[in-house]
């Protein structure tokens, strides 16, 4: 997919992002505390049923589950030898289960790690990780590129150069932050915002973050800031932890629809679901839609 095409595809209204995955995962089956990317790897019928169910209910992006498939994320839990086997393969199997009918984005996110001064990360260093990442992806086959969950204006930043130095496919770019739109390793999204639109990023947004009742201001900003599209991905309101470390969310999809179509109303045109979320929520997005 080309930039050109991208844009032509958002001017035509509303874009239906897919929802959770990890969630969903765990819902049927996967235990707390492993490596999403390693479980999904070898479960590859439970990520096609869910990936199928996404574009039987109306997604038009879906993410391939590579979102921790960086090096220092798959270096935490013993795994960085396997970088280019877990995202060249998750990414081809999503394109060969759902490509036909949805856009597929290779996904990436933060590697938790800060930048210096106020962490281990230099800018070398990540721009490196994410341009083998991103080369993994280009090259397997993905129409577009999403980064979610990120947390400073700097890694979306070098994720921008990175990008931009492997290919030239459309990149999204999405924060999670408090509700009054701080982000958590300093400055406001919107200040991200405004900084990545003149790097020449696609569409920019939240995710995660808080539920989609809390971020209607956030969104707004985003929209009187920023030219390009605003995505809005939010959780099914805030989880409550059990006492197994579960995360419960208590927002029902019809409630969940209701409030990200209000969304919608405040600027965002790249709508849909992170944490909580199922294809039933896409589903009910889209028959109000």
């Amino acid at each position: 997919m080309t930039r050109e095409e991208f844009r032509l595809l958002t001017g035509k209204g509303t874009v239906l992002l897919d929802g959770g995955t990890g969630s969903c995962l765990r819902s049927v089956g996967m235990p707390v505390g492993v490596c999403t990317e390693q479980w999904v790897y070898e479960h590859p019928d439970v990520m096609k049923q869910l990936q199928s169910e996404y574009a039987d209910a109306g997604s038009q992006i879906l993410y391939a589950p590579t979102f921790g498939a960086n090096r220092m994320s798959l270096e935490n839990v013993g795994l960085s030898d396997r970088v280019e086997e877990l995202n060249r393969t998750l990414a081809a199997r999503t394109i060969e289960h759902v490509g036909d009918r949805v856009l597929v984005a290779g996904d990436m996110s933060t590697t938790g790690k800060a930048m210096e001064p106020y962490g281990p990360m230099t800018y070398d260093g990540l721009l490196e990780i994410y341009k083998e990442q991103i080369r993994f992806l280009a090259e397997t086959g993905v129409d577009l590129l999403v980064a979610e969950t990120l947390l400073s204006q700097d890694e979306a930043l070098v994720i921008c150069d990175a990008a931009r130095a492997v290919c030239d496919l459309p990149l999204l770019v999405s924060f999670t932050c408090e509700g009054d739109g701080n982000l958590y390793f300093g400055g406001t999204v919107t200040d991200a915002a405004a900084a990545l639109e003149a790097m020449g990023v696609d569409a920019v947004g939240v995710n995660c973050s808080v539920g989609p009742d809390q971020l209607e201001a956030v969104i707004r900003q985003l929209k009187d800031t920023v030219s390009i599209p605003v995505m809005a991905k939010p959780n099914a309101g805030m989880p409550v932890i059990t006492e197994t470390g579960e995360a419960v969310y208590s927002m029902g999809a019809e409630e969940f629809a209701g409030h990200v179509l209000h969304l919608r109303d405040c600027g965002a045109s790249l709508i849909g679901g992170c944490c909580g979320t199922t294809p039933e929520y896409i589903r009910k997005i889209k028959k109000s839609l």
